[in-house]
């Protein structure tokens, strides 16, 4: 029992050494691939012919203490771990790599001779076959389950002595043997299967680990990077970008372009490969043109026409918006082998990541570019007819009221220079909005002397306070043409007042109001309807939920008795005109 425990310590140090090495741990990721296959057979054939050579020699109930086996006596037997290297490569590998081994490490035990060697090559030829084909079953790789690989290598020691008992001659020494070596072995082999399997688990457990961190750079890299990249692809965002991701990841220089030009460029080689010059390396125009990846592993590959270039590897890759290709994201090496896999994986998720973000940059700017339009086409729905009849007013004024037909005139101009104004601005202040409608409330006023009184109640505290262009004179509009159409002496009062730290901006009148069916449609949809379409309500609610989110609340409230619209604005945005 010492010795055999002293033979597979020899094998765990050699896995747990093979453990440290990125050609074995690759091994043991893709080991659905030819080559590793190949190379599996390789490790664990080599396990089972290292187990041969340093099996304890046993001759006629006599244990030798001989390190190396190289020749086996005719009436003598080798105990070794053999077993345990083919049922973990079997395992591990599927049928093709538990044959594979089963026959390097069988053959191999065959040509050392002894009386058992055709029992034992046998024992483990068959070893092989049966662990390769319950690899499929077991998936130790994916269903980590120690136990089951330890009894497959205590059922298959067990084989390997009722083989001997089966095929050695002579059958005395047969039985003196399996009655020398049956226990040591099995439990010896079923305890080095449990280390060995467990120092595999290792290695996946810390792929797991390293990628769950990678992971979490990619998407902590992603949140720093996501205020320039919803800016879209510009040489300033993209400087910050670059700088960014060459302070997080092992790259030496990183590189962004669009299609024609290099809009950033941090690191190494930074004095020829320049922000704003056109794209020089072949590398970067075969990744626009064929929207993949492409990872150079050599200068010569990188194709700079620089022929000082430090830079001597590179993964390239396209940053896409809606499956086309904008632009590449470069990470640049100085050593090839810093560019290891894990650098590589890092780099396609923050490509995907980048390109998602550029989405996003893209679907803010329609959304952006929508705004402008939804405002301009409201700004384009003032009626014709008004600009006319203000005209004819003013006209007819002027012979009588030379001051007033003045007046007018100047609040006409203040009007339509609200109107422009409104529709270059994202916000404005509320003291802008006020003028606005004091503008439209002139006008209409002199047109129908007396039909309705406008108050004003608002906080003075309150008029920088930055709202959307076109909220209160559509409401106030709306009043006057609809509310009191068939009333006289109406009331539309405005008030603005703070509460909570929120602008509450309240519009009511005391008209016919609104009729149920469509108030539930009002500011939620256009409607269809004889006195208009409701366009104006929706376009306001629409914005102040763009603008300000769950901070921002659009209601309206109606009854024979009057309507009231009331609106809610975070006070935060204060300051100068928006630009």
């Amino acid at each position: 029992m010492p010795l055999m425990l002293e033979r597979v310590g020899i094998l765990v140090i050699l896995a747990f050494l093979l453990s440290r090495m990125k050609a074995f741990r690759r091994m043991i990721h893709h080991e659905h691939e030819l080559s590793e296959k190949l190379m599996l057979i390789a490790v664990f054939g080599s396990f089972g012919i290292i187990s041969n050579y340093t099996g304890v020699e046993i001759a006629q109930g006599n244990i030798s203490s001989q390190t190396w086996q190289i020749e086996v006596d005719g009436d003598a037997a080798i105990a070794n771990t053999r077993i345990m290297g083919v049922v973990i490569g079997g395992l591990l590998g599927g049928p093709f790599v538990g044959i594979g081994t089963g026959l390097v490490a069988g053959l191999h035990r065959m040509t050392l001779g002894g009386f058992t060697a055709f029992a034992c090559g046998a024992s483990t030829i068959l070893a092989g076959f049966v662990t390769g084909f319950l690899w499929k079953r077991f998936r130790i790789k994916d269903n980590f389950s120690p136990w089951k690989a330890v009894l497959t290598g205590i059922f298959m020691e067990c084989t390997q002595m009722g083989l001997i008992l089966l095929l050695a001659r002579p059958f005395e020494s047969a039985v003196k043997l399996v009655e020398l070596i049956a226990l040591p072995m099995i439990t010896i082999n079923g305890f080095g299967t449990l280390i060995f399997i467990l120092i595999i688990h290792s290695i996946l457990v810390e792929e797991e680990r390293t990628k769950a961190l990678q992971t979490h750079k990619s998407f902590y890299i992603a949140q720093q990077t996501l205020p320039f990249f919803r800016k879209g692809l510009n040489e300033h965002s993209c400087k910050k970008v670059a700088e960014i991701i060459l302070k997080w990841t092992k790259a030496d220089a990183i590189s962004i372009t669009n299609r024609e030009i290099v809009l950033a460029h941090i690191g190494a080689g930074s004095d020829h490969h320049k922000q704003g010059q056109t794209l020089v390396t072949k590398l970067t125009k075969k990744v626009l043109e064929q929207g993949k990846i492409i990872k150079a592993k050599s200068k010569e590959e990188i194709q700079c026409p620089n022929s000082d270039c430090p830079l001597q590897s590179a993964i390239v890759m396209p940053l896409q918006v809606h499956n086309q290709t904008v632009g590449t994201l470069k990470l640049y090496f100085l050593d090839p082998s810093l560019m290891d896999k894990v650098e590589q994986e890092l780099a396609e998720g923050l490509s995907k990541l980048f390109s998602t973000q550029l989405e996003l940059a893209d679907a803010e700017l329609q959304r952006k570019l929508l705004k402008d339009a939804e405002i301009k086409a409201l700004q384009a729905q003032i009626n014709p007819h008004f600009l006319f009849n203000s005209l004819n007013t003013i006209s007819s004024l002027i012979r009588t009221d030379a001051d007033k037909a003045r007046k007018l005139l100047l609040k006409l101009s203040v009007f339509f220079r609200s109107n422009l104004q409104g529709a270059r601005q994202f916000v404005i202040p509320l003291e802008k909005e006020l003028e606005h409608v004091e503008a439209y409330l002139s006008i209409e006023q002199t047109r129908f002397p007396d039909k309705y009184h406008v108050s004003f109640d608002i906080d003075q505290s309150l008029k920088k306070v930055m709202v959307p262009p076109f909220t209160l004179q559509p409401l106030v509009e709306n009043a006057i043409k609809h509310a009191f159409a068939n009333k006289e002496h109406g009331k539309v009062s405005i008030r603005a007042y703070a509460e909570n730290d929120q602008m509450i901006l309240i519009t009511e009148d005391n008209g016919s109001g609104i009729p149920d069916h469509l108030l539930r449609q009002l500011g939620n949809q256009t409607v269809q309807s004889n006195d208009g379409t409701g366009t104006a309500l929706w376009n306001i609610k629409k914005r102040i939920e763009e603008i300000y989110g769950s901070a921002g609340a659009f209601h309206i409230k109606s009854d024979e008795n009057g309507t009231k619209v009331t609106i809610k604005f975070p006070l935060e945005m204060k300051g100068e005109v928006a630009v």
